[in-house]
């Protein structure tokens, strides 16, 4: 994964052809609460957590069920998908003056895609705010059994986030951030040396069992394409395309982009590569880990807990209660930021004012409340669905002004279809979707992502002949 940061993202980056003395949206558009110039170190650790919350660490663990295949999503998928992604997305919204993606993806896919994914991404935003606020409370509320209920904790979380919402990026996430940043990292790094020193085996990824499905409900949950939807902040997540924008407008220079969007992405890769090779090991086996999953109700909350708590003793204890309360919490609030954002922008509602930036988030968290209202099982799998959806309309975005501006289309292009098989079989195959069988479901994904490419490929060549008139003349 690091050879493919060093030197994948550097095709990537001269594939997008920076120049370091174009003028950015943080020095241009300057504003004091959104577009105002950070470090380059201290954004990085901001979009890193922005993007991981809980997403490297329980869809790592819960995607490790499925065995060593999980190794290989988490190593392609960050490299060649998630990384090509992230960048793009956060380049492009640095291009166009920070706008956030559903303006971007309107311009290169039209219009009705433009009022969808306006719709669609602020849904997905509410919804990961809801999601990353019922979670923590939860636990809160278990930690404070009898002194506080869980209606506290999400009235103290909604609080949070209405001030980190509101008010100028600096004066909350770019203080807090950081340090919680440090803490993400330092826990998945006291694991690593932990896994070591204690000298439990995990898994290896050998050809036997590069596809081989070990979850306990395999035939209910087949490696394509459950494995995909499980494990996305780790390997590819839509979500991240709607945080890069709150980034662009705080870059000073197009040179930072290569380390703040696909570095972030490869560090939360090498994060979820972690939880999923520790969550492999730690019981037994996969078959262990599958036994613990089942008696706790698929909480990975308690498998991390555990595992925390175990292999770094009481600063474990601590540093877990920061990963699995803090990290959530900082997805929550850049997420009901984001949401401001893209209504701003499509408003077009000036947020300098602070009465401009109330009226934009108050509705936003009275849907995000409702949402809390919900089974939480059921808010997290259609987030998860979501979430992937909205990555595959981002690569096809993507690959359509690369096809414009004339270059390696291919970059972005094999990606997308892939994910577009992803998701049409999975909201095909899912419980939650048309639960049709496995394989039909995975006909269909497969046949759709092939027509997607099939007509991509067509549109490429038409375009092709009617520029070659105008390139004779």
């Amino acid at each position: 994964m690091l050879s493919g940061y060093f030197f994948y993202s550097r095709l990537v980056e001269r594939i997008f052809v920076i120049d370091p003395k174009k003028a950015t949206p943080a020095t241009s558009m300057a504003d004091g609460v959104d577009y105002l110039v950070l470090p380059g170190w201290k954004i990085f650790l901001i979009q890193f957590l922005n993007i991981a919350g809980l997403g490297p660490i329980f869809g790592a663990v819960a995607g490790a069920m499925w065995g060593p295949v999980a190794f290989l999503w988490i190593a392609l998928g960050s490299v060649l998908a998630g990384g090509v992604h992230d960048y793009f997305s956060g380049m492009l919204s640095l291009r166009h003056n920070g706008k956030s993606i559903s303006e971007i993806a309107g311009m290169y896919l039209g219009t009705g895609v433009k009022q969808f994914m306006r719709a669609f991404t602020v849904i997905l935003l509410v919804m990961v705010g809801a999601v990353f606020l019922v979670g923590p409370a939860r636990i809160l509320a278990d930690m404070t059994s009898g002194y506080v209920d869980f209606g506290f904790w999400v009235a103290t979380i909604f609080g949070y986030y209405i001030l980190s919402t509101i008010l100028p990026i600096d004066k909350v996430i770019g203080k807090v951030y950081p340090v919680f940043g440090f803490a993400l990292l330092f826990m998945a790094a006291g694991i690593l040396v932990m896994m070591f020193w204690n000298g439990l085996a995990v898994p290896e990824l050998t050809i036997s069992n590069l596809f081989s499905n070990q979850h306990e409900r395999a035939g209910s949950f087949p490696v394509f394409p459950m494995l995909f939807i499980t494990i996305a902040c780790g390997a590819i997540s839509g979500f991240h395309a709607t945080q890069s924008p709150l980034m662009a407008r705080c870059m000073s220079n197009e040179r930072q982009g290569r380390a703040i969007f696909y570095g972030t992405m490869i560090t939360e890769g090498i994060v979820a590569m972690i939880w999923a090779a520790i969550s492999m090991c730690f019981f037994g086996g996969v078959g262990e880990l599958n036994g613990v999953m089942a008696s706790n109700g698929g909480n990975a909350a308690l498998v991390v807990n555990e595992i925390c708590i175990t292999l770094l003793g009481t600063v474990g204890g601590a540093l877990a209660l920061l990963g699995v309360v803090a990290a959530p919490i900082t997805s929550g609030d850049t997420a009901f930021r984001g949401a401001r954002l893209i209504v701003a922008d499509f408003t077009k509602i000036k947020q300098g004012p602070f009465r401009n930036r109330l009226l934009i988030a108050a509705p936003l968290f009275l849907c995000g409340y409702l949402l809390t209202l919900i089974d939480f099982g059921i808010i997290w799998r259609y987030f998860a669905w979501t979430n992937q959806t909205l990555a595959t309309i981002v690569l096809w975005t993507i690959t359509v002004w690369l096809i414009r501006e004339s270059k390696a289309y291919w970059i972005a292009l094999v990606p997308a279809v892939f994910m577009t098989s992803v998701v049409v079989s999975y909201i095909l195959v899912a419980p939650e979707g048309f639960n049709l069988p496995a394989p039909l479901s995975q006909g269909i994904g497969a046949a759709t992502g092939l027509i997607f490419l099939l007509a991509t490929l067509w549109h490429i060549r038409s375009v092709s002949w009617k520029m070659k008139p105008r390139m004779q003349s």
